[in-house]
């Protein structure tokens, strides 16, 4: 019936699927971590906020109360949020008589962005979320950036509530559309 090949044969095989399957099991990709549910902060009231200015002087969000802020969260290793930059500082140059206040929140640490700043002047306030401090969130989330992406955008009414978020970067058109409703 069997002899001793046929034997060898069907060990081996049943050898090679066992360490196909340990392998398999070994070598599977870990599970993605489960993603954060979208935060959705439109009609909510801006949380209270204090980071530091590039020169490490604490400013609190609430020194623009009564403004329509759009705060933007960038970094200075982010290619679109670098390009936005020069149309944030005109459009706050242009509607800064109309109430309109940008602030950048860079997520940087204060040497980067003062470095960053030197070389690419902006007119509108930037402040420091360094991503390595000890701080356990970043401002970022709190203000609803599930993704964790950059750039993004945050626009505060007057009375304090959020009217807009925004993922990536604006177009002349798209910022002035985004803008025009709540000026």
């Amino acid at each position: 019936m069997f002899d001793r090949t046929h034997l060898l044969v069907v060990a081996l095989a049943l050898a090679g699927a066992l360490a196909g399957l340990a392998a398999g099991v070994w070598l599977r990709p870990a599970p993605a971590p489960a993603a954060r549910a979208p935060v959705e902060v439109v009609g909510r009231t801006r949380p209270a906020l204090e980071l530091p200015d590039p020169d490490g002087r604490p400013q609190s969000l609430a020194r623009w109360d009564g403004k329509l802020v759009l705060l933007n969260f960038w970094a200075s290793w982010c290619a679109p949020c670098v390009e936005e930059m020069p149309l944030l500082d005109r459009t706050q140059q242009r509607l800064a008589a109309r109430g309109l206040q940008v602030v950048g929140i860079a997520a940087d640490d204060a040497g980067a962005t003062r470095a960053f700043l030197r070389e690419h002047p902006v007119s509108y306030p930037v402040l420091v979320d360094d991503p390595v401090s000890a701080r356990a969130d970043d401002a970022s989330n709190r203000f609803g950036n599930a993704r964790d992406v950059l750039p993004y955008s945050v626009l505060i009414g007057r009375d304090g509530r959020i009217l807009a978020q925004r993922y990536g970067n604006f177009s002349e058109t798209s910022l002035e559309a985004w803008l025009q409703p709540h000026l």
